[in-house]
């Protein structure tokens, strides 16, 4: 199958060092080899109006949110916000692993950007992740005046774990466990731990995410609670009235037929939702800016959906 010659020479340069495949680590090392890739692989971050640690009451504890605002912006502006859940398989990532997209999301979408730093496996299996992104959630919505957040126009969004758990945001606001979400924002999404899909199974090596690589995340993550919806989104009874959604998927990415069916399954449910396929791509692309010029691209179509979603029509200076 077609690959982008900018993520073929970043599969020669990860070839060529011989980096070891995750589930061959243990869960530190996992993390410290994921950490490394960054200063290698993501474009330069840009500049934003602030950049803000701090901290909000979650059920066992306080949880790390960092907090954007865009160029161009005022501290007491009102703005629609994005809700972010970093990627990672639920065991990797924290808020410096995704600085630089929430940074380009909140400058291209010009909106707040409320980046969550959930508890992660193994330390903390499942439902804890859900459960942290579930209340920081909550928070932004119960504190939106002191945040500066129109609490009509916040969205949720995530890549790969992050995308999963987006999508379970969503799920939980069509429900009532959560206030009304305006748009979901899901980035090469998990939405089906069972691994059924043809791709969930037959990604070999080559490429930095693997079938056994998803496997070793799943088994550490959500293991004997696979077909739990808050786990697996497709396998919720319905979808129907959930957000409005922009679904992202690759074709080199054990992932894929689960987010193209979860796309398909919220279409056909009566959810607005654009779905957008790079058949030339791998999983994790929109984190290699530096070196894939699609990534860039990506993140700045994907920001232009949100903004048109979450700004009303004319013009936003």
């Amino acid at each position: 199958m077609a690959i982008d010659p900018d993520t073929k020479a970043v599969l020669d340069m990860i070839r060529l060092a011989g980096r070891p495949p995750f589930e061959t680590l243990t869960p530190d090392e996992a993390r410290q080899a994921y950490a490394a890739s960054r200063k290698i692989l993501q474009s330069p971050p840009e500049d934003v109006a602030e950049s803000r640690d701090t901290t909000v009451p979650g059920p066992l504890g306080s949880i790390g949110v960092r907090l954007y605002r865009p160029v161009g912006t005022a501290a007491s502006d009102i703005l629609p916000a994005l809700i972010w859940y970093h990627g990672g398989g639920w065991l990797l990532g924290d808020l410096d692993s995704h600085d630089v997209p929430c940074r380009r999301f909140a400058n291209a979408a010009r909106c707040r950007v409320i980046a969550v730093d959930y508890r992660m496996a193994p330390e903390h299996v499942f439902p804890a992740a859900v459960n942290d992104c579930a209340a920081v959630t909550k928070y932004v919505f119960d504190n939106a005046a002191s945040l500066g957040v129109d609490p009509s126009k916040v969205a949720v969004g995530g890549d790969s774990a992050g995308g999963n758990l987006a999508a379970v945001m969503a799920l939980m606001s069509r429900d009532g466990t959560l206030p009304p979400i305006a748009f979901q924002l899901l980035i090469y999404p998990a939405t089906d731990m069972t691994m059924t899909t043809v791709s969930s199974t037959t990604i070999g090596p080559g490429v930095p995410l693997t079938s056994a690589t998803m496997k070793w995340f799943i088994d550490y993550y959500a293991k004997g609670h696979e077909t739990d919806w808050r786990a697996s989104p497709i396998r919720a009874a319905s979808v129907a009235g959930t957000a409005p959604a922009m679904v992202l998927t690759c074709t080199h990415d054990p992932l894929r037929d689960e987010g193209i069916d979860y796309a398909k399954r919220l279409e056909r449910e009566g959810v607005r939702v654009v779905h957008l396929h790079y058949s030339d791509q791998i999983h994790g692309f929109i984190g290699m800016g530096r070196l894939i010029r699609a990534a860039d691209q990506a993140i700045d179509m994907m920001a232009r959906a949100l903004k048109q979603t979450l700004w009303p029509p004319g013009p936003v200076s």
